[in-house]
């Protein structure tokens, strides 16, 4: 097994821990796979990310389920406007290269965590809006946006989500963890379909880091939910600080 194998199976052990606890894995997974395979097309090392991303989020959504309960007329309609978004995403992706839209990431990120910080208690307590059409439509605008974001980029769409539950509905960092996992899965699997058909996806190094992937997803998922909303917070506002440096340093031409 090569170095470079084994380099990113590491990464995406590493993306499943930090992914299912405040997302924002793709921060380690995917700068790997690109350090890895630098003559590799971006469109296919943004399939095989995605294919390791999709077995490692379910696996955190099935152990959540057993532990949060989740507002389901809240999380359908967002996860069903991301898949379809995410379709129109990952068909951008192979059009136009992610390198146009990536500056807008650090700023967005970093009005992310500015909020996080200034409010001290956000997303700590659990004070959910009911689940009228009004909210509904809010959830599956919000979604469908960040969907279409993760389709063709990435990076950071799992602390999107989160904070669009936490601040724009009211949950607590849990079961905001749990809500953005239910979309995250549907926006992967519409990305891994467009990119399946193109031929975009390195299939057995996908599956090989799938593995990693899922094993990393459930120490995160077991640790969030022994330690709450406490423990995700802390890990959320490191991960989104790290998502800023590191989208900065692209942006400004840090990325070889």
């Amino acid at each position: 097994m090569g170095l470079e194998i084994l380099f990113v199976l590491a990464a995406a052990f590493g993306a499943g821990v930090i992914d299912a606890m405040a997302g924002g894995g793709g921060l380690v997974q995917l700068p790997a796979l690109f350090a890895a395979y630098p003559s590799t097309p971006h469109t296919t090392l943004l399939g095989t990310g995605k294919l390791a991303g999709l077995a490692g989020t379910s696996s955190a959504v099935f152990r959540y389920l057993r532990h949060v309960r989740l507002d389901w007329r809240l999380v359908l309609p967002a996860a069903a406007a991301a898949f379809a978004m995410a379709l129109v995403g990952a068909w951008i992706a192979t059009q136009v290269p992610a390198e146009r839209f990536r500056a807008m990431v650090p700023v967005l990120l970093a009005l992310v965590l500015a909020h996080t910080l200034m409010h001290r208690d956000f997303g700590l307590q659990h004070r959910p809006l009911a689940s009228g059409r009004r909210v509904q439509a809010l959830a599956a605008t919000g979604a469908g946006v960040i969907g279409l974001y993760d389709g063709f980029f990435g990076p950071g769409t799992g602390s999107f989500l989160m904070f669009l539950f936490v601040r724009g509905f009211g949950l607590d960092f849990l079961h905001a963890s749990a809500s953005a996992k239910v979309v995250n899965v549907a926006a992967n699997a519409a990305a891994i379909i467009l990119f399946g058909v193109t031929g975009d996806i390195l299939w057995l190094l996908g599956l090989a880091m799938a593995a990693c992937n899922v094993t990393g997803a459930q120490v995160g998922s077991q640790l969030a939910i022994r330690h709450g909303s406490g423990l995700v917070r802390a890990v959320f506002i490191a991960v989104v600080g790290m998502l800023i440096a590191k989208t900065a340093w692209d942006v400004l031409g840090g990325r070889g």
